[in-house]
């Protein structure tokens, strides 16, 4: 597919294309600013990133103006290429964790795993304690969502509630390194306070990744039988 590769990111069509997907839709004078290049340049940069169906133009009529003047011509990364960058990210991070592996071990992985979702259960674990029981779920997913998962909520036909993400980038890392997923898994399990199995996963070649989530009464009761475990 054309687009951003690893090895590319420091040309100037790069550049140009991530200043895009962090500020736009933005006007070709912006992006010449920010970058210092001539209008013929950042022409040229932008017919070639259309082209490759990278970004698509927007107009956009200036506040104010109440359908007088001029739209504005704006550009905006398209699908594909905010997918290109997402590849990018998920192909450095393979590189990583593999380097990790031969040099640190697999236990090495799995701690670097667990690391990347802490950040997700320290923004989470105080506000879980304050939202119903019922309604967990649906907070992790648009918590999930807000991180680029694509994430839904449904309650599952046996009970409990389905979690869906709908997008991972991290996909390509996570089919050779199994120990994102099961790390993932486990931080649903302990923000949701209740047991969760992974169905499917899109690293394994699913179009979605489904976890279930069983009832809250079986979390209560977990808990419970592991209070009394722990008292003994």
């Amino acid at each position: 597919m054309p687009g951003i590769e690893p090895g590319s990111e420091r040309t100037t069509r790069a550049r140009v294309a991530r200043l895009i997907l962090e500020h736009g839709p933005v006007a070709a004078a912006a992006l010449g600013e920010r970058l210092g290049l001539t209008p013929a340049a950042v022409r040229r940069h932008l017919d070639a990133l259309l082209a490759d169906g990278m970004i698509e133009p927007r107009m956009v009529r200036p506040r104010g103006q109440r359908g007088r003047g001029r739209p504005a011509k704006l550009f905006a990364i398209t699908d594909a290429g905010r997918s290109a960058f997402v590849h990018a990210y998920d192909d450095l991070a393979e590189s990583a964790l593999r380097y990790i592996g031969e040099h640190m071990g697999e236990q090495a992985v799995a701690d670097f795993a667990r690391s990347q979702v802490s950040g997700l259960l320290r923004r989470l674990e105080p506000a879980m304690r304050t939202v119903p029981a019922d309604q967990r779920v649906q907070v992790l997913a648009q918590a999930l969502s807000a991180e680029g998962y694509a994430a839904s909520a449904s309650k599952a036909k046996s009970g409990g509630a389905q979690l869906c993400q709908h997008h991972c980038p991290v996909a390509h890392a996570a089919a050779e390194f199994p120990q994102l997923c099961e790390a993932e898994t486990e931080a649903f399990a302990q923000l949701l306070g209740t047991p969760v199995q992974r169905l499917a996963t899109i690293a394994h070649g699913d179009g979605v990744c489904t976890t279930h989530v069983s009832p809250q009464s079986l979390g209560e009761s977990a808990h419970r039988d592991k209070s009394k475990e722990t008292g003994r």
